[in-house]
């Protein structure tokens, strides 16, 4: 008798347990797709904003300085009387190019890199590992100063100069991942078989090892828009003179802090795009993460 009311209540304890994991999951789910959406909404409306705005970027309205949040101006107008959701909207365009542009550049840069040094080992991929590490050891904040000085204020200068930094990181995972699918059963017969070094690379491996470096990617996007809104909040990323996309959200962060005490609104609004287009590429990332991790099936 006491035996079966403890195997009861062990019972109802695993119920719980999963019930509670499945709500959670569920739940985790729903968040992830919320900020799917979202970034889809913010991506499309960067792009689509000459057409859904009845006000351009560089419009001025002398007589509608600072004004707050209003019915014709949701976030209120900036300095110089221009609309701040259109250059919100505009800074999107910036910052989005910029933080998949940088990522996918670092995608190809650092998976070649690693799937070369990690199928190759030996000499060679200690070479090669030891040119990731110095660039590790580095401030990355240094080097995206040094080298958007060097590039330029503008998106392709920004995308070089963040590119060239953040491939390490996808070097350094796909060289880790190679290193263990090398060592898979179905590698080893296709060397058997005598099959081409290219077509155990493409076949064999890197279809096996996409599922970290889509993580990385997803990743990798937040963390480039942050560079870049950063940079441009000291002055050395997207402005107007050098984009005719308009500006970014950095620039529009680094507008608002000048007057942020008595115009609360101009700096507010691009801070908060910024926040939650973090927060929703890092749960999309989570999310992806935890789908594509065999560990937690």
């Amino acid at each position: 008798m006491e035996l079966s009311i403890r195997e009861s209540a062990a019972n109802e304890r695993r119920m719980t347990t999963a019930t509670t994991q499945i709500h959670n999951f569920r739940g985790f789910d729903a968040l992830a797709g919320a900020s799917a959406v979202f970034i889809m909404i913010v991506l499309l409306s960067g792009f689509a904003v000459p057409w859904i705005s009845p006000y351009g970027s560089g419009e001025l309205r002398e007589d509608n300085l600072l004004a707050g949040p209003s019915w014709n101006h949701p976030m209120g107008t900036d300095a110089l009387g221009r609309d701040l959701l259109t250059r919100v909207l505009y800074g999107a365009r910036v910052s989005m190019t910029v933080g998949i542009g940088t990522a996918l550049i670092a995608l190809i840069i650092g998976t070649t890199y690693g799937l070369v040094s990690g199928f190759k080992g030996g000499p060679i991929d200690d070479l090669m590992m030891r040119l990731v590490d110095i660039f590790y050891g580095l401030p990355d904040m240094l080097i995206f100063i040094l080298l958007s000085l060097l590039f330029g204020k503008s998106i392709g200068g920004l995308l070089v100069a963040l590119g060239l930094v953040t491939w390490v990181r996808f070097a350094r995972i796909t060289r880790g991942q190679v290193l263990q699918a090398k060592e898979f059963v179905y590698v080893e017969g296709a060397r058997a078989m005598g099959a081409p070094r290219r077509r155990i690379l493409m076949r064999h491996i890197l279809p096996n090892i996409l599922g970290p470096i889509l993580v990385t990617l997803t990743f990798s996007i937040p963390a480039a828009i942050l560079a870049e809104s950063t940079l441009s909040f000291i002055g050395l990323g997207i402005n107007d003179p050098y984009s005719g996309w308009g500006t970014s959200w950095g620039t529009l962060a680094q507008d608002g802090w000048r007057a942020m005490r008595a115009y609360p609104h101009i700096i507010f609004f691009p801070a908060a795009a910024i926040v939650l287009t973090i927060l929703a590429f890092n749960t999309v990332g989570n999310a992806l993460r935890d789908l594509l991790d065999p560990r937690t099936r």
